[in-house]
């Protein structure tokens, strides 16, 4: 017998007033980038997601409306995510400067395969779930909490620190609440969050947090930005650089600190290009592109560009390169083509 796929299936709510998938899919997109904040895999969220409907609607009987549905699809979210890092040996994702020392060799073009690479999140998927009215108990401001920054630096926290840090700081759940998910004392709570806020500030470099939009000065440096790449011009490119910006290319190893180590990178890297086309996105709430490079008589994916601004200048820029990117374009709704 085929099994109702769970978001789709007529199960009632325990008063016959509401059927499941009319309570559970409007949370979403926030369940995703829940399990995307605790995975940094925007395909593993996906899917994480998904099993999360499977075993709320298993167990839907025994949900009690006297409590929040969205606190308990949340709870399920976050042991889904648990079992998931249980399962494997690889507990922790990585942006190359956080896992290696920066270079000043030019890279061999082979994948560091053998590292779990942290994905860029579209801001298309973020439309509802920033906009609501933070929790007063969260110490993060939302849009600061899905920087590429800050999941980088959670990623390294051991997986149940990881989910008390999310729970109580960016959704704002009671400590005594997240001692009933977990297991343990308030005490061994408070404890562990302590630790993880010192990793995680520890481990997050010093940026400017981004606001909805950036601002008129920073509007103008993305569209010399733009002009830079699109001309392949080195020295415009390089000037709009911060002389401490760094430059990080997941799934290569390989990282340059530094304005002279990028520009080094760039004038070798760019002599076998002919041209890009670079369309805008946004990605982790932060300016981004979509690189294409020309071939032949069309473009195709290069790189999904994620930007860190100061007020005036760059501080940092992770272009998620091949063989990743395709994939990557997919899931920012783009097309790994384009014509003329």
């Amino acid at each position: 017998m085929t099994r109702p796929h769970p978001t789709t299936a007529a199960a009632t709510s325990p008063r016959g007033s509401h059927t499941f998938e009319q309570l559970a899919e409007p949370f979403r997109r926030g369940l995703k980038l829940h399990c995307y904040r605790m995975m940094g895999s925007i395909s593993e969220a996906e899917d994480l997601v998904q099993e999360t409907y499977l075993r709320a609607w298993r167990n839907f009987d025994r949900f009690e409306e006297r409590g929040s549905f969205r606190a308990w699809l949340f709870r399920i979210a976050t042991n889904v995510c648990l079992d998931a890092l249980a399962s494997r040996t690889q507990q922790r994702r990585f942006l190359p400067d956080r896992r290696f020392p920066p270079d000043d060799r030019m890279p061999d073009g082979i994948p560091a395969d053998e590292v779990a690479w942290i994905d860029p999140y579209p801001d298309s998927e973020l439309e509802g779930v920033l906009d609501g009215t933070p929790n007063p108990e969260a110490r993060y401001a939302a849009r600061e909490a899905v920087q590429l920054a800050f999941v980088a630096a959670i990623q390294q926290l051991p997986p149940r620190q990881r989910a008390a840090l999310l729970l109580c700081d960016v959704l704002g759940w009671k400590v005594s609440e997240v001692a009933t998910l977990l297991g343990g004392s308030t005490t061994s709570i408070n404890s562990a969050l302590q630790r993880a806020r010192t990793t995680t500030e520890r481990g997050r470099r010093q940026e400017t947090v981004a606001g909805a939009e950036p601002d008129a000065a920073q509007k103008i440096l993305l569209g010399r930005y733009v002009k830079a790449w699109e001309a392949l011009d080195l020295d415009g490119f390089v000037a709009l650089l911060k002389e401490d910006a760094t430059y990080t290319m997941p799934p290569m190893s390989q990282w340059y600190a530094g304005r002279q180590s990028i520009r080094a990178f760039f004038k070798w890297a760019w002599k076998d290009y002919e041209g890009y086309r670079l369309l805008t996105t946004a990605a982790n709430g932060q300016p981004a592109f979509a690189a294409y490079a020309r071939a032949g008589e069309e473009w195709r994916a290069h790189s999904i560009q994620v930007l860190s601004l100061g007020h005036e200048s760059v501080s940092s820029l992770t272009l998620f390169v091949r063989p990743s990117s395709p994939r990557l374009f997919s899931a920012f709704g783009l097309p790994v083509t384009l014509e003329g």
